[in-house]
Protein backbone atom coordinates (compact mmCIF):
# COMPACT_ATOMS: atom_id res chain seq x y z
CA UNK A 1 0.00 0.00 0.00
CA UNK A 2 1.59 3.27 -1.45
CA UNK A 3 1.45 6.09 1.44
CA UNK A 4 0.72 9.63 0.88
CA UNK A 5 3.01 12.07 1.89
CA UNK A 6 0.81 14.34 4.75
CA UNK A 7 2.37 17.35 6.13
CA UNK A 8 2.33 18.29 9.13
CA UNK A 9 1.14 21.89 10.22
CA UNK A 10 3.87 23.39 11.56
CA UNK A 11 4.04 25.84 14.97
CA UNK A 12 4.19 29.12 12.48
CA UNK A 13 0.99 27.95 10.62
CA UNK A 14 -1.16 26.83 13.74
CA UNK A 15 -0.36 30.48 15.56
CA UNK A 16 -1.27 32.12 12.42
CA UNK A 17 -4.25 30.40 11.31
CA UNK A 18 -5.72 29.84 14.95
CA UNK A 19 -4.30 31.86 17.59
CA UNK A 20 -3.10 35.05 16.27
CA UNK A 21 -5.16 35.01 12.63
CA UNK A 22 -4.47 38.35 11.01
CA UNK A 23 -5.53 40.07 8.05
CA UNK A 24 -3.26 39.14 5.78
CA UNK A 25 -3.37 35.44 6.66
CA UNK A 26 -7.27 35.76 6.12
CA UNK A 27 -7.00 37.45 2.88
CA UNK A 28 -4.20 34.49 2.13
CA UNK A 29 -7.11 31.77 2.74
CA UNK A 30 -9.53 33.55 0.57
CA UNK A 31 -7.52 33.41 -2.25
CA UNK A 32 -6.74 29.72 -2.44
CA UNK A 33 -8.03 28.63 -5.56
CA UNK A 34 -8.45 32.30 -6.80
CA UNK A 35 -6.66 35.19 -8.50
CA UNK A 36 -7.22 38.80 -7.67
CA UNK A 37 -8.44 40.73 -10.60
CA UNK A 38 -8.28 44.46 -10.64
CA UNK A 39 -9.21 46.86 -14.18
CA UNK A 40 -7.69 50.14 -13.47
CA UNK A 41 -8.65 52.87 -15.98
CA UNK A 42 -7.35 56.48 -15.40
CA UNK A 43 -10.29 57.81 -13.86
CA UNK A 44 -11.10 55.05 -11.39
CA UNK A 45 -10.70 51.23 -10.37
CA UNK A 46 -13.42 49.87 -12.36
CA UNK A 47 -13.06 46.24 -10.57
CA UNK A 48 -11.54 44.63 -8.02
CA UNK A 49 -12.54 41.07 -6.97
CA UNK A 50 -11.72 37.42 -6.81
CA UNK A 51 -12.11 34.81 -9.85
CA UNK A 52 -11.47 31.45 -10.03
CA UNK A 53 -10.56 32.09 -14.21
CA UNK A 54 -9.80 34.81 -16.17
CA UNK A 55 -9.78 35.08 -19.50
CA UNK A 56 -7.81 38.40 -20.97
CA UNK A 57 -8.13 39.77 -24.54
CA UNK A 58 -4.65 40.20 -25.56
CA UNK A 59 -4.17 41.74 -28.78
CA UNK A 60 -2.91 38.63 -30.31
CA UNK A 61 -6.03 36.50 -28.70
CA UNK A 62 -7.39 35.31 -25.87
CA UNK A 63 -5.39 34.29 -23.17
CA UNK A 64 -6.70 32.23 -19.72
CA UNK A 65 -5.58 32.64 -16.11
CA UNK A 66 -6.28 30.12 -13.80
CA UNK A 67 -4.32 30.10 -10.02
CA UNK A 68 -0.45 29.34 -10.08
CA UNK A 69 -0.30 31.10 -13.49
CA UNK A 70 3.50 31.88 -14.11
CA UNK A 71 3.85 35.26 -13.89
CA UNK A 72 3.41 37.73 -17.26
CA UNK A 73 3.48 40.97 -18.47
CA UNK A 74 1.27 41.43 -21.66
CA UNK A 75 -0.14 44.20 -24.24
CA UNK A 76 -4.00 43.96 -23.80
CA UNK A 77 -6.36 44.28 -27.05
CA UNK A 78 -9.64 45.62 -26.70
CA UNK A 79 -12.40 42.95 -26.36
CA UNK A 80 -14.00 41.02 -23.72
CA UNK A 81 -12.48 40.64 -20.19
CA UNK A 82 -14.97 37.25 -18.79
CA UNK A 83 -14.26 37.09 -15.20
CA UNK A 84 -15.40 33.17 -14.02
CA UNK A 85 -16.44 32.30 -10.82
CA UNK A 86 -18.50 29.24 -10.10
CA UNK A 87 -21.42 29.54 -12.42
CA UNK A 88 -21.46 33.33 -12.76
CA UNK A 89 -19.21 35.06 -15.20
CA UNK A 90 -18.68 38.67 -15.58
CA UNK A 91 -18.04 40.15 -18.20
CA UNK A 92 -16.30 43.76 -19.61
CA UNK A 93 -15.49 45.37 -22.62
CA UNK A 94 -11.88 46.77 -22.14
CA UNK A 95 -9.61 48.53 -24.44
CA UNK A 96 -6.60 48.56 -25.44
CA UNK A 97 -3.14 48.72 -22.81
CA UNK A 98 -1.62 46.23 -20.43
CA UNK A 99 -1.99 43.33 -18.11
CA UNK A 100 0.83 42.19 -15.16
CA UNK A 101 0.03 38.18 -13.65
CA UNK A 102 1.82 37.86 -10.50
CA UNK A 103 1.20 36.15 -7.72
CA UNK A 104 -2.47 34.99 -8.34
CA UNK A 105 -2.77 38.76 -8.86
CA UNK A 106 -4.03 40.05 -12.50
CA UNK A 107 -3.92 43.80 -12.94
CA UNK A 108 -5.42 45.27 -16.10
CA UNK A 109 -4.65 48.23 -17.03
CA UNK A 110 -6.62 50.01 -19.77
CA UNK A 111 -7.96 53.65 -20.72
CA UNK A 112 -11.87 52.44 -20.22
CA UNK A 113 -13.72 49.40 -18.95
CA UNK A 114 -17.24 49.07 -19.38
CA UNK A 115 -19.64 46.26 -18.09
CA UNK A 116 -20.07 44.24 -21.05
CA UNK A 117 -24.21 44.43 -20.69
CA UNK A 118 -24.08 47.97 -21.07
CA UNK A 119 -22.51 47.86 -24.71
CA UNK A 120 -24.77 47.63 -27.60
CA UNK A 121 -24.94 47.53 -31.75
CA UNK A 122 -25.30 51.11 -32.10
CA UNK A 123 -22.14 52.15 -29.90
CA UNK A 124 -19.59 49.25 -32.05
CA UNK A 125 -21.40 51.10 -35.35
CA UNK A 126 -20.62 54.62 -34.19
CA UNK A 127 -16.71 53.30 -32.93
CA UNK A 128 -16.93 51.83 -36.75
CA UNK A 129 -18.15 55.00 -38.04
CA UNK A 130 -15.56 57.20 -36.06
CA UNK A 131 -12.84 55.03 -36.96
CA UNK A 132 -13.41 55.17 -41.08
CA UNK A 133 -13.76 59.18 -40.56
CA UNK A 134 -9.99 59.34 -39.50
CA UNK A 135 -7.34 60.73 -41.74
CA UNK A 136 -4.75 58.09 -42.75
CA UNK A 137 -2.12 61.07 -44.31
CA UNK A 138 0.93 60.34 -41.59
CA UNK A 139 1.93 57.01 -40.00
CA UNK A 140 1.20 58.28 -36.75
CA UNK A 141 -2.47 59.21 -38.06
CA UNK A 142 -2.57 55.31 -39.61
CA UNK A 143 -1.86 53.95 -36.20
CA UNK A 144 -4.61 55.70 -34.55
CA UNK A 145 -6.85 54.44 -37.33
CA UNK A 146 -5.93 51.03 -36.85
CA UNK A 147 -6.13 51.35 -32.91
CA UNK A 148 -9.79 52.87 -33.51
CA UNK A 149 -10.83 49.68 -35.98
CA UNK A 150 -9.96 47.58 -33.32
CA UNK A 151 -11.63 49.29 -30.55
CA UNK A 152 -14.86 49.04 -33.33
CA UNK A 153 -14.31 45.09 -33.56
CA UNK A 154 -14.22 44.44 -30.06
CA UNK A 155 -16.99 46.06 -29.48
CA UNK A 156 -18.71 44.84 -32.19
CA UNK A 157 -17.94 41.44 -30.25
CA UNK A 158 -18.95 41.92 -27.40
CA UNK A 159 -22.39 43.88 -28.36
CA UNK A 160 -23.00 40.71 -30.56
CA UNK A 161 -22.53 38.49 -27.97
CA UNK A 162 -25.28 40.48 -25.80
CA UNK A 163 -27.52 40.21 -28.45
CA UNK A 164 -26.97 36.14 -28.56
CA UNK A 165 -24.88 36.46 -32.08
CA UNK A 166 -21.36 35.77 -32.60
CA UNK A 167 -19.25 37.40 -34.22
Amino acid sequence: MASTPVTEPTVQSAVEHSLMPSEATEAADALKGKVRVTVVTPEKAAFDGLAEFVVLPMYDGELGVLPGRAPLIGRLGAGELRLKTGTTTTRFFVESGFVQVRNNVVTVLTARAVKAADVTAAMADQAAADADALPVGTAVERAAKEKARDRAQGLKKVAAKNAGGAA
